[in-house]
């Protein structure tokens, strides 16, 4: 019987010569050998690099860069991690800051033309902050490896399921950043050390919150060890034995994080809820968003997606009301938590799914709304965007965590609901990251 080809290409073996003609939005270099398209990591426009292949596919190829020849870019930058190239983590961190946001700019303008056929009439300026240490939200993969003789604490290497071995991260805030090999140390000497799956961090001003995926219940021995270390590095320590519901905290009684995205509101939250992951940046967004709503206290405004009422709370200290919309009940108990903590009680907050709820049948939504907030997740907010005229709503700004989401509901917002898109920029929240946050303004014609 005759055996089957396999359909996998071999891969060439020799590095390949080749000029770097463009950049994807995922900042891999852009090649064209023999016809095809390669996507090259660590390459720059304008370089000639010599590659390796890594994949092949059948209308388009993958590579990565083992030897600069030639730099005509002048965007290239020694890369500040040790481990970059290696962790997966960061993507862009040998392009300079101003090429980055370049990139990203003309990420968000490529996505408007070509999944929402729209152009804003002007440009914001992109919101900077800090370039290191920034990162206080993260997930970290533990795992025991025999054959290293070490648990690694990190995350996984660039394309590959497996966690990288790395010392330090350079993004994360460094309480938790330089911590990484300690981490890894600790775990080590743990009866549980191949029974903790990750670690969830998450970080206020002030405190330090580690949550620790126990797969089975932790011995008192090892409970004593994490509190141990908690109380030695000022750390606070949470086991979490299953879902979400289940993060416990084990040292202190009862830890509180909070933020303040002014200077005369907290926000408390709990480390798995969703926060913002910049402390920088997002005091800088609120402060945009408030601005491009051209606020006043006559407003009557609707935040759809509201979280913990990131901004919901700092508009209700300007403007007559405002309705918080979530679907996660978790978050409306604690954005309510916050409502009552800083005295707002013209702001409420209710429970909806928006993919699924029609906002006019609920009570509060009846007098409408003059101006709309939206921070959808990355499927975002075409569900509901049939809605939003109908509410009478003059003015919409629309925070995104993903560009071409985005550009699918402008070309909505535009094409079929009588908004013009004015405005729209990028806000620098995860530098060295391919990932785009941008902010738009809608207003209805």
């Amino acid at each position: 019987m005759a055996r089957r080809r396999s359909r996998r290409q071999r891969l060439p073996q020799d590095p390949v010569e080749t000029l770097i003609e463009t950049l994807s939005h995922d900042g891999r270099g852009i090649a064209r050998i023999d016809g095809k398209t390669v996507f090259i990591d660590g390459a720059l426009t304008g370089e000639t690099v010599q590659f390796l292949y890594t994949k092949k596919h059948s209308k388009f190829d993958e590579g990565k860069t083992v030897e600069l020849i030639a730099n005509l870019s002048g965007d290239r930058v020694d890369a500040k991690c040790q481990h970059f190239g290696v962790c997966g983590g960061c993507s862009l961190m040998h392009m300079s800051p101003e090429a980055q946001l370049a990139l990203k700019q003309n990420t968000l303008a490529e996505q408007l033309t070509h999944f929402g056929g729209v152009t804003p009439e002007s440009w914001l300026e992109p919101l900077k902050g800090p370039l290191w240490g920034y990162r206080r939200k993260a997930r970290l993969g533990v795992k025991h490896v025999p054959k290293k003789e070490r648990v690694l604490v990190g995350f996984r290497e660039k394309g590959s399921p497996f966690l990288a071995v790395l010392e330090q991260c350079e993004v994360l805030d460094p309480r938790v950043g330089m911590r990484l090999a300690e981490l890894g140390e600790m775990i080590a000497k743990l009866d549980a050390h191949n029974r903790i799956a990750q670690i969830e961090v998450a970080m206020d001003d002030e405190h330090v919150a580690l949550v620790f995926r126990n797969l089975d219940p932790l011995s008192d021995s090892d409970q004593q060890a994490l509190i141990a270390y908690g109380q030695a590095n000022d750390l606070w320590i949470y086991l979490q034995s299953g879902g979400p519901n289940t993060v416990t905290p084990i040292w202190p009684e009862n830890p509180q994080l909070s933020y303040m995205p002014e200077q005369d509101l907290q926000l408390d939250f709990e480390p798995s809820d969703f926060t913002q992951v910049n402390a920088e940046i997002n005091h800088k967004m609120i402060q945009r968003t408030m601005e491009l709503l051209d606020i006043s206290a006559e407003d009557r405004i609707l935040d759809l997606f509201c979280g913990l009422g990131n901004f919901t709370l700092p508009l209700a200290k300007r403007v007559t009301e405002v309705v918080g919309v979530e679907g996660d009940a978790n978050l409306v108990k604690h954005a309510r938590q916050n409502a009552m903590i800083n005295n707002l009680d013209n702001a409420t907050f209710e429970k909806a799914d928006l993919t699924k709820t029609e906002l006019k049948d609920y009570p509060w939504a009846k007098a409408g709304f003059n101006k709309i907030l939206l921070d959808p997740p990355r499927s975002g907010a075409f569900e509901v965007l049939h809605q939003l005229a109908a509410l009478g709503a003059e003015r919409l700004v629309y925070v995104s965590c993903n560009p071409a989401t985005l550009a699918r509901d402008a070309g909505e917002l535009v094409e079929k609901h009588g908004y013009t898109l004015v405005t729209a920029g990028i806000m620098d929240m995860f530098p060295h990251t391919s990932h785009v946050e941008s902010i738009a303004l809608f207003v209805k014609k």
